[in-house]
């Protein structure tokens, strides 16, 4: 959902500030209303505002969705765990084997996730790395419902945008192009997948259905069943479902992610979406356990092609998770407690934005359920003159245009906001700065055209 202020605003947004004293003030008029002279003293007012940011010599940093030191505690008594060696089923969690991962951990979270033990594995730290993974094999050997590998044929990608960088920088370091499609409140551009799905050379689409990276969007189950069903001129194409943010709630309101992996087998498409997952913002980022959810189907060809390259996960780090979350309701409960640290610095930048930006008709940006981003748009081609003003204030932005692929965001008013890490009062301190950035690179910008 966005909010904020914008030169096409709707009600989204109060048309009156409280005072100090709380009382009601009228909104600020939108620059582009203002006249030549009021323009150029609000300019000169962001300048000084911007003069004053510089000289508070700031070091802050809002690149990374990185869970805070704080949150990292939440998981200490993991360094004490396991307690013993052996599983609960009588696995030597110490030994080769076990490729599938610890029966125990995947029914944990295949009822978090939504689906059949049977259809979930558990393996190392990253998921990234299951990603691609799934990706080479496909490149290299073609998956269940190929007829030859893909690398033999030119391959596409449909990218929500804004989306994940780091979805797209796998894509290109592979040479696969990628095609940008708009990522709504509801998911991607349905209408637009269906006609580039037209196109045999299209096999596949990356989405965060769960509090997207980085607007926060949640996709639909309405949305999700036409991913699932639409018709796709290559009989192989592939969703890649990063539930990354499936259980990181901001509110007590727990939004459910649709259930992709039985809407794929109800369409009669049961091997179309992978899913992925992992406790890497849940316990440790460094020392978590990724997840990978399919169709039986798809677990047993992933497998087939893991056989080479590992004789086993690390099951003493599944173990020691296993003891630490006891079951699917001690992993919420302690999703409660990530909340608890992050809800208030999703609010800070909520105030901070609203009271620097508010009614000004120059931004625009989400206020997420979950997840770990915001997602600010700022007047078309000012973003990259923000992240520079905020770089040379001391306040380290994710380059504008990061969340499209190859980093190019063709209107320049895209960025991505990270307030996960830093303490909430660099939080707050930091946002504020973006905020008196945003307005000076508007204000240059209208002042340019007027």
């Amino acid at each position: 959902m966005r909010r904020g202020a914008s030169i096409c605003n709707d009600d989204r947004v109060s048309t009156t500030t409280p005072a100090s004293d709380g009382t009601p003030q009228a909104a600020p008029a939108p620059l582009a209303e203002r006249s030549p002279e009021d323009l150029a003293a609000f300019l000169d007012e962001q300048r000084t505002a911007y003069e004053q940011l510089k000289a508070a010599g700031l070091k802050l940093d809002l690149t990374r969705g990185k869970p805070s030191s704080e949150q990292l505690d939440l998981a200490s008594d993991l360094l004490r765990l396991p307690s013993t060696a052996m599983s609960p089923s009588g696995v030597d969690t110490r030994n080769y084997g076990g490729l599938e991962g610890l029966p125990e951990l995947r029914a944990v979270f295949a009822e978090l996730l939504g689906v059949e033990q049977k259809q979930i594995i558990a393996g190392g730290n990253s998921s990234l790395t299951m990603m691609h993974d799934v990706l080479v094999d496909l490149l290299v050997h073609g998956g269940v419902t190929s007829e030859r590998p893909w690398i033999r044929e030119q391959v596409k990608f449909i990218a929500p945008v804004p989306g994940y960088d780091r979805h797209f920088t796998m894509l290109a370091h592979l040479g696969i192009e990628m095609v940008p499609v708009p990522m709504n409140a509801d998911g991607p551009d349905v209408a637009a997948c269906r006609e580039l799905v037209k196109d045999p050379t299209v096999r596949g689409l990356w989405v965060v259905p769960t509090y997207a990276n980085p607007t926060g969007a949640v996709v639909t189950q309405e949305v999700a069943a036409e991913l699932a069903s639409m018709p796709t001129a290559a009989p192989d194409f592939t969703i890649f479902w990063d539930n990354a943010y499936a259980l990181h709630h901001l509110t007590e309101e727990e939004v459910k992610s649709a259930d992709m992996l039985s809407l794929c087998a109800a369409a009669g498409n049961p091997h179309r979406t992978f899913m992925f997952a992992s406790t890497s913002k849940i316990t440790f980022a460094g020392a978590g356990v990724a997840f990978l959810a399919s169709s039986v189907e798809n677990i047993a060809w992933y497998l087939s092609h893991l056989q080479f390259a590992s004789i086993g996960p690390d099951k003493v780090n599944q173990l020691r998770h296993l003891e630490f979350f006891g079951d699917a309701d001690g992993v919420r409960a302690h999703m409660a407690r990530h909340r608890e640290s992050l809800a208030p610095k999703f609010a800070a930048v909520e105030e901070a934005l609203g009271s620097t930006l508010g009614g000004l008709g120059i931004a625009t940006w989400t206020h997420p359920r979950g997840g770990y981003f915001v997602s600010l748009d700022v007047v078309p081609g000012t973003a990259s003159r923000v992240v520079q003003l905020a770089k040379e204030a001391g306040i380290a932005l994710t380059p504008a245009g990061a969340s499209f692929p190859h980093g190019h965001d063709p209107e320049d008013k895209n960025i991505r906001l990270a307030p996960s890490f830093p303490p909430l009062d660099e939080v707050r301190a930091a946002i504020a700065g973006v905020a008196t950035c945003v307005a000076l690179a508007a204000a240059e910008r209208l002042s340019q055209s007027a």
